[in-house]
């Protein structure tokens, strides 16, 4: 699946929006995952009664408050809002766990095409290799809400994660997870020179 997505940049939607762009990123994120391309709009009357629906879909199935383990699902926002302005005000309201395509990428386009999508809402189910498992599931996750993960799921032969070896689960420096890190350092860093060179400049004046 991650191969939809190759030489393509995916967005984390958390407060530091998170870059997705290397392979190895990538596959860590989108491998052995039912993935949801959900196209959708903020200003769409059909999305806006749509999207809290499902959004309490997907944050019941990942959400460690509801599942004791996260579910293998993965969903990225295949934005068609008119500007990315709107675009930003709606993933606000959204799960942090959202993945998204960066709002001027033509890629968008080619997967309109390829899906063919014509009117919003759509959400596209696809197995790890990327074969489509339901060409739109918003009916099927009104109706059976959570529910419904269960036959993606055996559809999908997803490889559970009881069975896969130990080195699956090591954890991985991804440069993604070490960004905010270094940001932080370097804020501290920054602030903490600052502070200094206000301490002098006040000394000065008193000299």
């Amino acid at each position: 699946m991650a191969a939809l997505f190759i030489n393509k940049m995916l967005i984390v939607n958390n407060k530091d929006s998170d870059e997705l762009e290397l392979e190895r990123e990538l596959n860590r994120a989108l491998e052995n995952k039912v993935m949801l391309l959900y196209f959708g709009s903020s200003e769409c009357p059909e999305c806006k009664e749509f999207s809290p629906i499902l959004k309490e879909f997907f944050v019941r199935l990942t959400d460690e408050f509801y599942v004791e383990r996260a579910s293998q699902l993965v969903l990225v926002y295949v934005s068609l809002d008119e500007t990315e302005e709107k675009q930003e005000k709606f993933l606000k309201t959204m799960p942090k766990r959202w993945l998204f395509l960066p709002f001027h990428d033509e890629f968008k386009r080619e997967l309109e095409l390829r899906f063919s999508v014509k009117t919003p809402p759509v959400v596209v189910v696809l197995k790890p290799n990327g074969d489509i498992i339901t060409a739109n599931a918003v009916e099927e996750i009104r109706q059976a809400g959570p529910a419904c993960f269960k036959n993606w799921q055996e559809a999908a032969d997803l490889v559970e994660r009881n069975f896969q070896l130990p080195e699956d689960f090591d954890p991985v420096t991804l440069r993604s997870i070490t960004d905010p890190i270094r940001r932080f350092k370097y804020k501290v860093a920054k602030d903490k020179k600052r502070k200094i060179g206000k301490d002098e400049s006040e000394a000065d004046g008193f000299s």
